[in-house]
């Protein structure tokens, strides 16, 4: 009799151990952007390397408040849920709402007044019960224009008005996700984090494009995991949200599928830091992974780029040509990072950048 207990006891503990890793492996977060203004068709997506896939953009009509999609983008949206299941049934969908740049003036109107919260926020659960997403996803950044107070009843009410959907429909409430990017204006604001940790379901961390050749006349890591005091990055990022009082549980880690060319001054002037000129390449200096693979491939001349360990990025040099992007080796790096430090996940933006999904496969 004590035998046969101590089989089940054994047994039990065993299944218990089996469940807890599948659940483990199962929340581990998966989610790559596709772009409505890239080139790539929703069709083409290797859904089944993700577990959730964001339609990106809608955004916001600055006289109703609605969620606004372009009409010749439209169909793009209302089949994107059914078309990424065909290759992978169970993958989650998000619609994400742009809310930084220009349609930033018209996000803090919405948010400092009830009324337009509430038709926000009603359009929003409309639009994506319509076209079938799980979830929403807002990407907006840090401002001072932003009233972090408001933002923090725009979340309540928001999660309040999922809820009440769902019991409605009978329906799982929908995913409520924020994009945070970094900006030197953080510095100032104080988000509304014991709000956001009961509201939001987690947090993409928008952890590139801090160092661009637009902004910026030396050269420098985009998406820098580690640096010194003089660099925006990752790591740090991440310990402020922490010393904020948010949980590792509720961060998603950005990755890019892209990079920035610089034009060198001197081109014998190679470091991070080194005087440039502008962008090089394209007009702004932004290149897609696949291109920047391209790129090397036929004007490098033989040469390789160079793995950095200080800020863990890749880093090609021809001519006055100064080019900083991540690639297979530094995506497994950062995804490590992610899992050491007890993340859910990762998010990649954007997918029509990748080469025949050896990034997404990383």
């Amino acid at each position: 009799m004590a035998c046969n207990s101590t089989m089940i006891i054994t047994l039990l503990l065993f299944l218990s151990s089996y469940v807890h890793s599948s659940n483990s492996q199962e929340t581990w977060i998966r989610a790559g952007y596709w772009d409505s203004v890239s080139e790539m068709p929703v069709s083409n997506i290797n859904s089944a390397l993700f577990t959730h896939l964001v339609c990106a953009f809608s955004v916001i009509n600055s006289s109703t408040y609605h969620i606004h999609i372009n009409s010749s983008k439209e169909s793009y949206f209302s089949t994107f849920t059914g078309t990424v299941r065909v290759k992978n049934p169970s993958v989650k969908t998000l619609l994400s709402i742009l809310a930084r740049r220009g349609g930033l003036p018209t996000f803090s109107s919405m948010i400092n007044q009830s009324s337009y919260r509430k038709s926000f926020i009603e359009s929003s659960i409309y639009t994506a019960r319509l076209y079938g997403f799980d979830g929403l996803d807002l990407s907006v950044g840090p401002s001072m224009s932003i009233n972090m107070t408001n933002l923090g009843i725009l979340f309540d009410e928001w999660r309040d008005a999922i809820a009440s959907d769902s019991r409605k429909s009978g329906k799982s409430q929908l995913l409520l996700v924020m994009s945070a990017t970094y900006s030197p204006a953080q510095h100032s604001v104080t988000y509304p984090i014991d709000i956001m940790k009961r509201t939001l379901d987690w947090i993409h961390l928008v952890a590139y494009d801090y160092h661009v050749p637009a902004e910026f006349n030396f050269t420098g890591a985009h998406a820098a995991l580690y640096g010194t005091s003089n660099w925006v990055n990752t790591d740090e990022w991440i310990k402020e949200w922490l010393r904020g009082g948010l949980s590792a549980s509720k961060l998603v880690l950005g990755l890019p599928y892209h990079g920035y060319a610089w034009t060198l001054v001197n081109p014998n002037e190679k470091e991070f830091g080194a005087p440039s000129s502008g962008p090089g390449v394209t007009s702004d200096g932004s290149m897609g992974y696949k291109n920047i693979k391209s790129f090397i491939q036929g004007y490098g001349y033989g040469a390789a780029a160079v793995y950095n360990s200080t800020y863990v990025t890749k880093l090609f040099v021809v001519g006055s040509t100064w080019i900083n992007f991540d690639d297979v080796e530094t995506i497994k790096a950062k995804i490590s990072y992610a899992k050491e430090n007890n993340l859910s996940g990762y998010s990649v933006f954007q997918l029509s950048n990748d080469d025949n999904w050896i990034l997404s496969r990383a």
